[in-house]
C-alpha cells in the first residue's frame, strides 16, 4: 500500500491557478489533491498572505480548505526560521519565505511545493535549508515546484 504524501503548498501555488505561466500545473496539482493523491497542508501564514490576494484566489483557497490540514506558527517554528535567516539562506526582508520552510519542516511534511524560485525552490538554497534542518535535529524536506510532483499522462 502506497503512503499518501503530505504536501505543504505555499501562497504562490494557490495564486498559480490564476497565473498564465503556472496555471496548468497548479490546477493539476489541486485536482490530484481532490482525488486523494496528496494530503494538502497549508498554514495560517498562507491564510494571512491570501487575505490580500484577488477574490478569485481567496475563493480557491477557501474551496481547498476542505481538503487541507492547517499548521500553526509556534515558537519552535520561529526558532527554525531564525536559524535559516542567521545562516544567510534568506535575508530578513524575505524571512516569511523561510517561515514557510520552517512550518513545513517542524510539521514533518514530506514535500513543499512552491513557485518561489528565488527563495524556496532554488538549487542553491534547498541544500542549505536541509543542512540547517539536520543541524537542528529535523529531517530533510523535499522542495519542488508543482511541475515536479504532478502526474503526466503518456
Amino acid at each position: 500500500m502506497r503512503k499518501i504524501i503530505r504536501v505543504y503548498a505555499d501562497t504562490s501555488v494557490f495564486g498559480g491557478v490564476f497565473d498564465e505561466e503556472f496555471e496548468q500545473a497548479s490546477k493539476v496539482f489541486f485536482k490530484e489533491v481532490e482525488n486523494g493523491k496528496f494530503i494538502l497542508v497549508t498554514s495560517q501564514l498562507v491564510r494571512e498572505e491570501i487575505s490580500a490576494a484577488p477574490d478569485k484566489v481567496r475563493k480557491h483557497f477557501e474551496k481547498m480548505l476542505h481538503f487541507a490540514q492547517i499548521v500553526e506558527i509556534s515558537g519552535e517554528v520561529l526558532e527554525l526560521q531564525s536559524e535559516y535567516v542567521k545562516e544567510g539562506i534568506v535575508g530578513r526582508e524575505y524571512q516569511t519565505d523561510a517561515l514557510h520552510v520552517a512550518l513545513a519542516t517542524v510539521s514533518k511534511i514530506d514535500v513543499i511545493v512552491s513557485w518561489n524560485f528565488k527563495h524556496i525552490v532554488n538549487f542553491q538554497k534547498i541544500p542549505l535549508y536541509n543542512a540547517v534542518n539536520k543541524l537542528n535535529g529535523y529531517e530533510e524536506i523535499g522542495i519542488y515546484s508543482p511541475l515536479e510532483v504532478i502526474d503526466y499522462e503518456d
